[in-house]
């Protein structure tokens, strides 16, 4: 079984420096496979692929919103983060499951795919789009990227849940710019739970990955 952890409200440098600190207990097996649940404050990332490029934002619009630029070893390209987004980082010794990397990817949307079904929100895959997208790949409500070494993964993904899309407005998410993004409240017209969507994460990575 993975383990989980919940650290809760967290700025995103010090969750990257305490993944690194639990992917390396992980692969010495001194903890096992742990999905980390959490949210960060307004700080947009660019993965090994990106390109600043794809920050519409001006520095000073930036700094006077407090928002940080931080390039980081994931894959993907530039995407944000905020409060009402849920963060997963799952630390997985992939050897104890698949040493393969494509498979994975397609787990975590499947989980994703799987928790937003339960508020009737229809997520897809996308060939060559890694993420979770709804309206036919119109629209992305859930960002992916990761890094590996030694077959231990870390970083993960993103969860639009009920967070503040206009920050999106900054980027151009992914570095794709004719498609949108969404979060489940937008899907359905309401508020949806942070808490509760997290449940029902836990849930389905704990079954996928048990």
């Amino acid at each position: 079984m993975i383990a989980i952890r919940d650290w809760g409200i967290i700025d995103f440098t010090e969750a990257w420096d305490r993944q690194r600190v639990l992917a390396q207990a992980v692969l010495s097996g001194e903890k096992p496979s742990t999905l980390v649940l959490c949210q960060h404050p307004s700080v947009i990332t660019i993965g090994r692929n990106g390109s600043d490029a794809n920050i519409i934002a001006s520095q000073e619009e930036l700094k006077g919103k407090g928002i940080q630029v931080i390039p980081i070893n994931r894959g993907g390209d530039v995407t944000l983060h905020n409060l009402g987004q849920l963060i997963g980082y799952p630390i997985f010794r992939l050897t104890d499951f698949r040493e393969d990397l494509h498979w994975f990817l397609r787990e975590i949307e499947t989980c994703i795919i799987e928790t937003i079904a339960e508020y009737g929100v229809i997520g897809l895959h996308v060939d060559r789009s890694t993420g979770v997208w709804v309206d036919e790949g119109k629209r992305k409500i859930c960002a992916i990227g990761i890094h590996c070494t030694r077959w231990v993964t870390s970083h993960g993904f993103a969860l639009n849940v009920s967070n503040d899309m206009s920050e999106f407005e900054l980027i151009i998410p992914c570095g794709i710019s004719d498609k949108g993004v969404t979060s489940i409240s937008k899907e359905i017209g309401t508020t949806a739970s942070i808490m509760k969507v997290k449940e029902i994460c836990i849930r389905k990575f704990s079954k996928h990955f048990a």
